[in-house]
């Protein structure tokens, strides 16, 4: 039954959640009863057709589950081409790469204002396994910019490989990931069963290799924190981790700039966070339960950015940068963006100025979302990063 603290569904909503539903308990009958949780959060999201980012159902903006940096304000695509043609100063023209376009909001307002200064990239590719959303980015471009349209590609996998700027935003938190249960003698995998056809929570020994070692270094972490714990529960995303191998090996020259809500390790896996970081997104309702309304509601955890500069050392990939929002923004000079419109044209600096304060504030995006800078054959640190490090977080 819903949630009674969150809007109701349509009937049309509840016939598609009970189908994906269906699905999901199909797939724990074949998998003996049990499936991790990674896996679950997997069907519930990408599963062809039905899951959250697979179907056709709305979910940025004001009529969504929830607003992202480029939804908000045209100043951070804006802002985030000051970042573009510092690379393509140090490595000449190149391609930009985006996965998880959205509304294709970022692309439009980032190719926009390239545009302005004669620095368009070769390409711009958009690697978008939703066929619904690939319509509404071709169909945003077609109403504001058809120019541009004959630079973008769409993709269904990787390149084989790339040079230039690799962007990722808010596409880390959605991966799937592995729930961990931390007790004094014995680690646990939080798995997705099922009773009388209703999902259920069971806990099941640790036993895969990688998950293992990792949560194995993370235990006397933990346990230094909080030596009186019982029981502690958090997440680990090996998807994370493949992500990053993979853009290793596909990155030849650039910069990957990834930008999301997380902490470093230490803060993650801090005493006071033994509930973990899952979080759902539903109309605009932020709750922790992931089994509500499958298929029509966001699921997500936050990153743990001290993994993702360890497997990018590991890769072969330059570290050039750590910090929050706020300073990246600030530092890519979204404040002097603002202050080329003048004051006095209340109608439009108004507006841009809440916009801002939205994307920078500490009580907003700017201090909870962090932006960490990956590379290779790079000799400069991006502007971005010049001044607010928080390399000393990870």
């Amino acid at each position: 039954m819903p949630l009674p603290t969150l809007p109701q569904p349509s009937q049309e909503g509840l016939h598609h959640s009970q189908r994906l539903q269906n699905h999901i308990v199909n797939k724990i009958h074949e998998s003996g009863g049990w499936i991790p949780f990674a896996q679950f959060m997997e069907l519930a999201l990408y599963t062809p057709g039905l899951g959250y980012y697979s179907a056709r159902n709305a979910k940025f903006g004001l009529s969504g589950d929830f607003v992202t940096a480029p939804e908000i304000s045209v100043l951070f695509g804006r802002t985030l081409a000051k970042q573009v043609m510092q690379l393509f100063r140090q490595i000449g023209k190149a391609c930009i790469l985006e996965f998880g376009a959205g509304s294709g909001k970022l692309a439009l307002d980032l190719l926009i204002e390239l545009e302005q200064f004669d620095q368009l990239p070769e390409q711009y590719f958009i690697l978008e396994i939703s066929a619904e959303l690939q319509q509404r980015q071709r169909t945003l471009f077609e109403r504001h910019a058809p120019q541009l349209l004959d630079r973008i590609t769409w993709l269904a996998q990787l390149p084989d490989q790339f040079s230039g700027l690799i962007i990722a935003n808010e596409v880390l938190d959605a991966m799937p990931t592995h729930l961990v249960v931390w007790q004094k003698e014995a680690l646990w995998e939080r798995g997705v069963s099922v009773n009388h056809q209703t999902l259920s929570w069971v806990d099941k020994p640790l036993n895969h290799d990688e998950l293992l070692i990792i949560a194995s270094q993370l235990s006397t972490l933990i346990e230094k924190d909080a030596p009186d714990f019982v029981s502690y529960l958090s997440e680990i995303s090996l998807a994370n981790r493949y992500f990053i191998r993979s853009l290793s090996k596909i990155l030849q020259t650039g910069l990957i700039l990834l930008i999301d809500y997380g902490f470093g390790q230490r803060e993650y896996y801090h005493p006071q966070r033994s509930m973990g970081t899952l979080m759902c997104h539903y109309r605009h309702y932020a709750h922790d339960d992931p089994f509500y309304l499958p298929g029509l509601q966001d699921i997500t955890s936050h990153v743990d950015f001290s993994a993702i500069a360890q497997v990018a050392f590991e890769s072969n990939l330059q570290l050039l940068g750590y910090t929050n929002q706020a300073h990246f923004l600030i530092n890519c000079g979204i404040t002097e963006l603002l202050s080329s419109v003048a004051v006095a044209d209340a109608l439009k600096y108004l507006p841009l100025s809440n916009q801002l304060q939205r994307l920078v504030s500490p009580a907003e995006m700017g201090e909870l979302f962090k932006v960490i800078a990956l590379g290779k054959q790079l000799n400069e640190i991006p502007i971005g990063f010049t001044r607010g490090s928080l390399l000393h977080l990870l």
